[in-house]
């Protein structure tokens, strides 16, 4: 399934649930968003999206500790948890995702190449428990490919999760 199929079919499944979803995005700059909100009717499913490029951004708009930016780095699923739980938490809303990254061309090192992306899921369910998943993947391909594997990989994932 391509991105835009992924993204009709969460768009299908959060309406169902009566659902509205929040992302935070990093590396990929509001490609996620800009992906869901390109489906007419978005706004019945689609709260808000923030791009907290900065660490800075991170903390005043997502709540992320900063000592937690400095210990793990921002490219980290500690941070991608912090992001999706403060997503989820300031939109009021039952999903939210984060993701944060290395697209390049440049900024990698050794622990953390081009390509690392961290992502986090925050999920309410309808008894109000909340739960965050976590992943991390090395994508491959120039910044524009990497941050297309990973809005792909995001909304897939979120899908999934969602589905069971």
């Amino acid at each position: 399934m391509n991105t835009v199929d992924t993204a009709k079919a969460l768009a299908n499944l959060l309406l169902t649930q009566d659902w509205k979803i929040a992302l935070a995005e990093s590396c990929t700059g509001g490609l996620v968003c800009a992906t869901l909100t390109e489906l007419p009717g978005s706004s019945a499913w689609f709260e808000r999206g923030y791009i907290t490029y900065s660490n800075l951004a991170k903390t005043e708009c997502l709540g992320v500790p900063t000592e937690l930016i400095e210990s793990h780095g921002a490219v980290s699923e500690a941070v991608a948890r912090a992001m999706s739980e403060g997503t989820q938490r300031v939109a009021k809303v039952k999903a939210a995702v984060s993701i944060t990254g290395i697209a390049g061309p440049s900024g990698g090192s050794t622990e953390k190449p081009v390509g690392t992306v961290c992502f986090g899921w925050t999920i309410q369910n309808n008894s109000g428990d909340i739960c965050t998943t976590c992943d991390t993947q090395l994508f491959q391909g120039n910044r524009q490919a990497i941050r297309d594997q990973a809005a792909h990989f995001a909304l897939t994932k979120l899908l999934k999760l969602l589905s069971s």
